[in-house]
């Protein structure tokens, strides 16, 4: 008999893997931060014995929810600027605020906020675009949160560094510096076509081969966007990424709402992905991503929150009905992103787009041990038919009861374990003051 750390034995298990399973009466063994075997319950006696063992038995368990795109520390800006178009948001709200407060510690703080957002609702891991990235590093660190790294680039100045190449080279120290932590990854991250360089896209598309990182960065968002972009470069953003060496498997394009068939197809053909994020196309009025078109064409789709300045929910159960709901109103298709699979989107294809799915997004032997445990017994998800349905349809995160990031328990029975929600608490009303009254 094999001693294992971890027995969790649920009610049912969607492991991701192979498409479309459910099992009921399952349990997941857990060694060494991995997964060590998904076996039928009645199975586990005299196979496996284990230190702690979990009784799930109104659940169903997932692998860890995977937010493909955000701006963690944003979280303290949540509410600043509210129904507001894209640029005028930015301009005038969002980005003086972070010209007045931006720094280590603004980021820190507001990326531990986000972190135990996340962790409530069933993210384990996320993908992240800020200034400071080395204070997110250590904010996800002490949270026990698996984080994708920005290196952002932009053009203009900050209170980070001075233009593209410090940028970059901050970024790239970080990198340096919390290389073999599990739990951390980096992505390149030029912020816009809109914001960075030709020359600074150029270097980004060869530094990425040569350090093997995606590169995640925002692109077709509004047609404002692309408007500016025909008119400052000839061609729409995405052609201009592609004629400079971006649009590949290793591009993350963030939004991609305003794309036309040929671009779906390029980047199907170039097996890049795409980082959708409804609620804030929505909020911002930026429009409706083809979400249903991209995934006919083959095109690898994950999910993401964006920043809670513009959401205002780090919420990726509710972005999986938003984009469901969406998918099949914008194409008629009452079939398009079914519940299984608008759930792969939010695990295995997210994870995919980050280079990650050899380690985690679906419960598979020998895989993280990144899980989420929802519960399915309250009224409004009764009576349970179909339990991946009334994930996606009726669930919430408030029925996330306990997570679990590489084997430890990161959320048990609704409480967050390791972090101090109380101080989480006054650090955000400390900051809610310093923003409101500057001075």
């Amino acid at each position: 008999m094999m001693e294992v750390d971890t027995l969790i034995h649920a009610a049912w298990v969607a492991p991701v893997e192979p498409a479309g399973t459910l099992l009921e009466r399952h349990s997941v063994a857990i060694r060494d931060g991995r997964i060590e075997a998904l076996l039928p319950t009645g199975a586990v006696p005299g196979r496996f014995s284990a230190r702690t063992e979990v009784l799930l038995d109104r659940h169903l368990v997932i692998p860890g929810l995977v937010n493909l795109h955000g701006h963690a520390a944003m979280a303290l800006l949540r509410g600043i600027a509210d129904d507001l178009p894209l640029m005028t948001w930015l301009r005038e709200h969002v980005w003086p605020a972070e010209a007045r407060h931006v720094g280590d510690e603004f980021v820190h703080d507001g990326s531990l906020l986000a972190a135990a957002e996340m962790l409530r609702g069933g993210i384990t891991c996320f993908n992240d675009m800020y200034f400071f990235p080395e204070a997110t590093a250590r904010a996800a660190l002490k949270a026990g949160i698996r984080a994708s790294l920005g290196m952002i680039a932009v053009e203009f100045p900050s209170a980070y560094a001075a233009d593209a190449t410090g940028y970059l080279h901050k970024g790239l120290a970080t990198r340096d510096a919390y290389r073999g932590e599990e739990l951390l990854s980096f992505c390149l991250a030029p912020h816009a076509p809109y914001t960075v360089a030709d020359e600074t896209l150029s270097r980004i598309a060869t530094l990425a081969e040569e350090i093997d990182a995606p590169i995640h960065t925002h692109v077709h968002e509004t047609a404002e966007e692309i408007a500016q972009g025909i008119a400052q470069h000839g061609v729409r953003p995405l052609e201009r990424l592609r004629r400079l060496g971006l649009v590949g498997p290793r591009l993350i394009a963030v939004h991609a709402v305003h794309l036309e068939e040929p671009e779906i197809e390029l980047l199907a053909r170039e097996g890049a992905s795409i980082a959708h994020c409804p609620s804030s196309n929505l909020k911002l009025a930026s429009g409706i991503a083809p979400v249903a078109a991209c995934l006919a064409k083959g095109v690898n789709v994950g999910l993401g929150t964006d920043g809670a300045a513009s959401n205002n929910r780090l919420d990726i159960l509710g972005e999986m009905r938003t984009a469901a709901l969406l998918a099949k109103g914008a194409s008629g298709d009452a079939r398009a992103v079914g519940a299984h699979e608008a759930l792969r989107m939010a695990t295995l294809d997210g994870a995919r787009a980050l280079g990650l799915e050899s380690r985690i997004g679906s419960i598979v032997p020998g895989k993280s041990a990144d899980l989420a445990a929802v519960e399915l017994s309250s009224p409004e998800t009764l009576p349970c038919f179909d339990p991946v349905s009334d994930l996606v349809y009726a669930a919430g995160r408030e029925h996330v009861t306990h997570v679990w990031v590489a084997g430890e328990a990161r959320l048990v029975e609704r409480r967050l374990a390791g972090l101090d929600e109380d101080e989480i608490r006054a650090k955000a009303a400390w900051w809610r003051q310093r923003i409101r009254n500057p001075s």
